[in-house]
């Protein structure tokens, strides 16, 4: 692989998992896509690799996965998020950040996708801040971009995405990840705490969705430019 510190996707395997290891290929960035089947995590790496053909990418097992580099991506169902935390806590390793994109529907025991479960710690990315090893940072963050339209290379995508997390350096360092993906930009929320109201957004989202038959995003107005 290059020089470029590589990106872990853990559950990459997944709609969401996969369009992000696809639009990283795309930016040049080196991917580990992780599942809980190494051979259902290379199989996604060779799609990967048919419409990107240089990509660096591998397929792996999900605790493999996680220690291929510095920044990891969560993509997993709300019922997986606990599961896959306990079976990371020997791969993690303090300095970490682990970068949560679990959303708490109802869809996950068997209710609707527009609704939203309680999570005692207050949401899924303070969940999964208590489980992780001491040392990983949790960034929440991807709960409004459509999986579909990530997928697709074709599609143009142009909407922000709210970041959340209590390390202003931990925030600076995914949100360069994520405006890798042409079309994204990133928005630093505020702290972890408010993770629980972005979370809320995507049954909101899935809502408008299905009674407009699109992929909408989210935009904000007013910001200030950058630099």
């Amino acid at each position: 692989m290059s020089g470029q510190e590589t990106i872990p996707i853990v559950g990459g395997t997944g709609a969401l998992g996969f369009g992000l290891a696809l639009r990283f290929a795309a930016a040049g960035r080196p991917v580990a896509i992780g599942s809980r089947d190494a051979g259902r995590a290379e199989e996604a790496a060779g799609r990967v690799r048919e419409q990107v053909p240089d990509a660096q990418v591998e397929g792996l097992d999900n605790a493999e996965a996680a220690t291929r580099g510095p920044i990891v991506f969560l993509t997993v169902p709300f019922r997986a998020q606990s599961e896959n935390l306990t079976n990371l806590k020997d791969a993690l390793t303090e300095g970490q950040v682990l970068v949560d994109a679990t959303v708490p529907l109802a869809a996950a025991v068997s209710g609707k996708a527009t609704r939203l479960l309680g999570v005692p710690q207050g949401s899924a990315a303070q969940q999964a801040q208590e489980m992780v090893p001491d040392g990983v940072t949790v960034v929440s963050a991807l709960h409004t971009v459509s999986a579909a339209p990530l997928g697709k290379l074709s599609a143009a995508l142009d909407e922000d995405v709210l970041v959340t997390g209590d390390s202003k350096e931990a925030k600076a360092r995914v949100s360069e990840l994520i405006e890798l993906i042409p079309g994204l930009r990133a928005v630093d929320a505020g702290k972890l705490e408010v993770a629980r109201l972005v979370e809320g957004l995507t049954p909101l989202l899935i809502s408008v969705n299905i009674r407009h038959k699109t992929h909408a995003g989210i935009k904000l107005t007013g910001l200030p430019e950058r630099d």
